[in-house]
């Protein structure tokens, strides 16, 4: 049986784990540099000084976890209203096509909903065909006509210290 459970400060190995798996499954296991510290902070602590940046569920299959999903606000000026932003939704392998996702997926959408948020948006890789059709499946719209830029790193620095 399938069922979502709000993810508590016990889980963060388990989420450090399932961003490593999903950092594997998406080929850049290099990228996932998240911590327990971090991740404690973010999910569970002060965040950015205003409670928890972020909020992450566990997927369980018969009571052992197979997959997370982690979504935060997001803000639409067009709309006047925040959104959801689902940053990761992840199934383990094994337990793909077990209906997890899509129990994953709806919990986000009863939040979104619950709250008045208008919409919620995501990303997928483009080579991501398996997620792209179990996306479309459900209604959502690919936004083919936008980019998603990021400024991180180095670039970032220079950027905010005027150096570019």
């Amino acid at each position: 049986m399938n069922s979502i459970r709000p993810a508590t400060p016990a889980d963060l190995p388990l989420i450090l784990d399932l961003i490593g798996e999903l950092a594997e499954y998406e080929r850049e296991p290099q990228a996932a540099v998240a911590t327990i510290e971090s991740l404690s902070q973010h999910l569970f602590g002060a965040g950015l000084g205003q409670g928890p940046t972020a909020r992450c569920v566990i997927g369980e299959i018969d009571g052992e976890p197979q997959g997370l999903a982690v979504f935060f606000h997001n803000f639409s000026t067009w709309k006047g209203k925040p959104g959801v932003y689902l940053e990761d939704l992840f199934v383990r392998p094994a337990a793909r096509g077990s209906g997890l996702g899509k129990v994953l997926l709806r919990h986000v959408a009863k939040v979104a909903v619950a709250l008045g948020c208008p919409r919620i948006e995501w990303a997928v890789l483009d080579w991501n065909e398996p997620a792209i059709g179990f996306y479309k499946a459900f209604g959502a719209i690919a936004m083919t006509e936008w980019t998603t830029f990021r400024l991180t790193g180095e670039a970032l620095a220079n950027f905010a210290a005027g150096e570019a």
